[in-house]
């Protein structure tokens, strides 16, 4: 830095300091100058703020945002023209809908509905890449070019009047003292300096008619987005109706309850599956005495048996907390909650189901 320079950095301190701490005043701008500023500094705040909010409202989640970021980072880097977009949600739902649809056979009613919906989110997350990509170079591009270009040049303005007339006060107060050339050229640079700052905020709020058109953009996307989007989604609506339908008119397949072995046979059965009559007959003290075996057999089977119920038809739970069976299911009874309702258990599930859609067979012991 040459000897002038430094002269001018040590006036520029010696003021600043003069008037935090001694109190002494600068030179004022007028009321012109400073409704201008007030006015341009809104401005710039405003597309700055809208456009950090319309970045977070194409994606609010800030973790992608951020990995977005340092993904077109690093293919800038690398010298990739093309960078990824957003990682839609939309999209990752419809993946996870059509693999699971796929897994389970489109000829299911319950796959071929995931699939197709799956497409259809996927729809959506193309029209939504759409939005990103009108938003951003209708909206985002050229808020950014004021950014870049204009908010930067009205801030070296302003930064360099500051210091010029840091530069021109300490020189005034010092008339006398430092060569009279010299302060008019101070002056005159400030002069200079104030015009192109006022110039360049003047220029930011000429501009309010590009403003005014890039948010109408900015609507326009919208808009056609959420044409798009409903498209897509009446289209949806009208198949998942049709499907209901489908499957409300088909018949629901019967479960046929599955037999159980009689507790007779299997102790008459050996080892090996097969029945064969004993070598000998037993020989008993009396002839009472196998009835009174029998009987004993049939009453501890008796003392075994839980109270239980046959469904009469079909229950679908409706509501947290229910037990859904078939017709012809045996369900165990634990207990009576009132006149209308039962609970019990079934294949390891327990729960609450209507009294009239069953027939007791062992009941509750109280």
């Amino acid at each position: 830095m040459s000897v002038a320079g430094l002269k001018k950095q040590f006036y520029k301190a010696s003021q600043m300091m003069s008037e935090k701490v001694g109190g002494a005043e600068g030179t004022k701008l007028d009321e012109d100058f400073k409704d201008l500023e007030r006015k341009a500094d809104i401005t710039s705040k405003a597309i700055v703020d809208v456009l950090c909010k319309t970045t977070e409202y194409l994606q609010p989640n800030p973790a992608s945002r951020a990995r977005l970021t340092m993904v077109n980072t690093v293919s800038k880097m690398r010298g990739q023209v093309k960078s990824p977009g957003y990682p839609q949600a939309e999209g990752l739902l419809g993946e996870c809908m059509l693999k699971y649809g796929r897994d389970m056979g489109e000829d299911t009613n319950f796959g071929g509905a995931l699939v197709e919906m799956g497409e259809a989110m996927k729809r959506l997350a193309e029209v939504k890449d759409s939005l990103d990509i009108d938003v951003k170079q209708n909206f985002i591009d050229p808020f950014q070019t004021i950014v870049d270009k204009d908010l930067k040049d009205i801030q070296h303005h302003l930064k360099k009047l500051e210091g010029r007339r840091l530069d021109y006060d300490y020189k005034k107060k010092r008339q006398g003292k430092i060569p009279d050339e010299e302060l008019r050229l101070a002056a005159e640079k400030f002069e200079e300096i104030k015009d192109a700052a006022e110039t360049s905020m003047q220029n930011l709020l000429d501009t309010d008619v590009e403003q005014v058109s890039q948010l109408a953009a900015l609507v326009e996307s919208q808009l056609q987005f959420h044409r798009q989007s409903m498209e897509v989604l009446e289209e949806l609506a009208q198949s998942m109706r049709e499907r209901v339908n489908k499957a409300q008119s088909q018949p629901r397949q019967k479960r046929m309850p599955v037999s159980k072995p009689s507790f007779d046979s299997l102790e008459a059965e050996d080892s090996n599956g097969s029945w064969s009559p004993p070598a000998a007959p037993p020989s008993y003290s009396s002839a009472a005495a196998p009835s009174f075996n029998r009987t004993s057999s049939r009453q501890k089977r008796n003392s075994t048996d839980q109270p239980c119920c046959k469904a009469l038809y079909d229950f679908e739970p409706e509501n947290d907390g229910e037990l859904g069976f078939y017709e012809g299911d045996v369900i165990t009874l634990t207990n009576q909650i009132d006149e209308n309702w039962f609970e019990g258990t079934l294949r390891g599930q327990s729960g609450l189901f209507p009294c009239n859609y069953v027939e007791v067979m062992v009941p509750l012991r109280h």
